[in-house]
């Protein structure tokens, strides 16, 4: 039943339980076509470890057939030594036994070597493919962070940074075994050719029965990737410093106990099924391997017993039919093994081919500084992938140079996403930006960035010291410390930091030792700093008050006027305090431009953001 169902997959794919077919044997096979590129990977972490790892390993290949044959010297020896008469000469015995207390020493430092360079080189190559991961998360674009099928990718492609030179290692030993064997075959095959064939039948069935069950692992762990995402997200939910006060005061605990149980639940119930079905035929199909090779003994032991072999040699065809059949069944087992680890290699090679949609002309024109005319938005249009609804729409205006323009809107309005379409983190569905009269695309993308400080609403608390936090807006400038103090003097995050234990060289965050948390208030101070340490054309600010008492936020936005003074400025707010300072305010409805104008103008409209206004006011008499 097994074997017939694994060779079914030779012709169709049955359906799986998610409706996805488990991979035929034709796609494992194929899937070694991964294993070029992954020694082309770990040629380039080092060139020096890779080759002394292949050599050593050729080296220890010899090692099982020396071992064999001098042990095959040894007994005709002594044999013979026990049938002389006379004076006995001991000699030539203990040649052989100091040859092969040589050899044993030297395959002992060898494997030793080996496992050495294997760990070390696989330190490397994890280091490497990490940071390599990581160059390729900041080329993508920002909507495959927004996508989930995007995030069970990268949590796959995340796991195979680690443990991957294990393939290599088993790849590598694979050879080192299959040039034994040849060695060891060519003595078996001098004495009984049948011997080669009864390991075959033999050990087979085995192979195909690991081979069967590593397909089902594979299926089975890459269709619970989600799942297994919302376990480790339970798992941090459960017990963090960020969610403790919420999970204890909502009373949490159990509801995410409970779920977690359940959907751990769920995936043992669903692996120990696989796992009892591969041990019961696993131990059915060894079993035959077993008789095979107690057969083999027996034909040997009767051909010695006849005198047609030396007790010598039946020590060696024994060892090496032992040697043979261990080495041939690590050899298929391993390759199977391999062949799964080879599929797991797609999932880091697929997030390697991922291209952004968003990327730099490949001729781009240089960037304006300073910028004369501005940015223009010619009816521009965006959706988002995988959705039908049209984010923006419509987009036509002018942020002219040395311009503050404020965006008003409830939420869902679209003010984050034009933001996003000015910063370049996505191309217009239909339309086009210009920056001083060309598209946005036909300038060199970093280039672009680089002349845009944005901090929005949800930045990130990075768990480093407050002189970094700063830095993060112009990381360049991560030494110059007077810029660094300079720019939290400007967004009054200074104060924050004169209270710290270490001032700028304290950790922030309770992630790591010694670390001082701030308050939202407190980091918000820190993430405005950033923008001033930018020194950017244009500034974006999305919220970056909303955590600020009155005066604070007055102080905020006195010395915000000072450095957008002669630069453009983007300001997205739900206080119409903030609003007002702005040059002009477009006010936003669905994604589309209801009203744009001066805070008198709009005012004097009466429409849309007057209503807005006066229901704030409302809430101040």
């Amino acid at each position: 039943m097994l074997l017939s169902s694994f060779f079914s997959s030779f012709r169709s794919k049955p359906p799986q339980k998610d409706g996805k077919p488990l991979l035929t044997l034709k796609e494992r096979f194929a899937a070694l076509g991964n294993l070029p590129k992954l020694f082309s990977l770990i040629w380039q972490t080092s060139k020096w470890m890779t080759v002394a790892n292949l050599m050593l390993r050729i080296v220890r290949a010899a090692v099982p057939v020396v071992t064999l044959y001098i042990g095959k010297l040894i007994i005709n020896e002594i044999v013979h030594l026990i049938g002389a008469e006379g004076t006995r000469d001991f000699s030539r015995l203990w040649l052989y036994v100091g040859a092969e207390f040589v050899v044993i020493l030297l395959a002992d430092t060898f494997g030793r070597v080996t496992a050495l360079i294997d760990s070390l080189l696989g330190d490397q190559f994890s280091n490497k493919t990490s940071l390599r991961l990581m160059a390729q998360a900041a080329r993508l674009d920002l909507y495959h962070f927004e996508d989930s099928t995007f995030y069970d990718k990268l949590e796959r492609a995340r796991q195979q940074t680690v443990g991957r030179t294990a393939l290599m290692s088993q790849t590598l030993s694979q050879v080192q075994d299959v040039i034994s064997m040849a060695f060891l075959a060519v003595g078996l095959i001098a004495f009984n050719p049948w011997l080669i064939v009864l390991l075959f039948v033999a050990l087979v069935p085995a192979f195909l029965g690991e081979a069967h069950f590593n397909a089902k692992t594979y299926s089975f762990m890459r269709k619970w990737t989600p799942e297994r995402r919302e376990l480790d997200m339970l798992r941090y939910t459960g017990a963090s410093d960020e969610t403790a006060k919420e999970v204890k005061i909502f009373g949490l605990s159990n509801f995410l106990a409970d779920r977690y149980k359940k959907l751990s639940d769920e995936f043992y119930k669903t692996n120990r099924s696989i796992a009892m079905r591969r041990a019961t035929w696993g131990t059915v199909l060894m079993m035959v391997g077993t008789v095979g090779y107690y057969s083999a003994y027996v034909l040997i032991i009767i051909r010695t017993v006849t005198g047609n072999i030396t007790l010598g040699d039946l020590t060696f065809l024994a060892g090496s039919f032992s040697r043979l059949q261990s080495l041939m069944q690590a050899v298929l087992l391993r390759f199977t093994q391999m062949a799964e680890g080879a599929l797991y290699l797609n999932d880091l090679f697929d997030f390697f081919a991922l291209t952004p949609r968003v990327q730099s002309h490949k001729n781009p024109r240089s960037l304006p500084r300073p910028i004369r005319r501005g940015f223009t938005f010619e009816n521009v249009g965006f959706i988002y992938p995988n959705s039908d609804r049209w984010a923006n729409r419509h987009l036509s205006f002018t942020l002219q140079a040395g311009e503050k323009l404020a965006l008003v809107g409830e939420n869902g309005a679209g003010k984050t996403t034009l933001v996003k379409l000015l910063a370049r983190f996505y191309d217009p569905t239909e339309g086009r930006i210009l920056l001083d009269g060309y598209d946005l695309r036909e300038y060199d993308l970093n280039d672009l960035r680089k002349e845009i400080g944005i901090i929005f609403q949800d930045f990130v608390h990075y768990q480093m010291t407050a002189a970094d936090n700063i830095a993060i807006g112009r990381i360049e400038a991560r030494e110059d410390r007077s810029r660094i103090e300079e720019s939290a003097h400007r967004s009054l995050a200074d104060s924050v930091i004169e209270n710290l234990p270490n001032k700028y060289d304290q950790i922030l965050g309770k992630r790591f030792k010694d670390g001082v948390e701030l308050s939202y208030g407190e980091w918000q101070k820190v993430a405005l700093a950033r923008a001033y340490m930018r020194d950017a054309q244009l500034l974006i600010l999305d919220e970056p008050t909303a955590s600020l008492d009155a005066r604070a936020e007055h102080e905020v936005f006195q010395r915000f006027s000072e450095l957008t003074l002669g630069k453009m400025a983007v300001l997205i707010s739900h206080r119409f305090s903030t609003v007002r300072m702005a040059d002009r305010i477009v006010v936003l409805d669905k994604g589309e431009i209801l009203e744009i104008g001066t805070h008198e103008e709009l005012l004097a409209y009466n429409g849309h953001y007057a209503e807005l206004f006066n229901l704030q006011a409302q809430g101040y008499r």
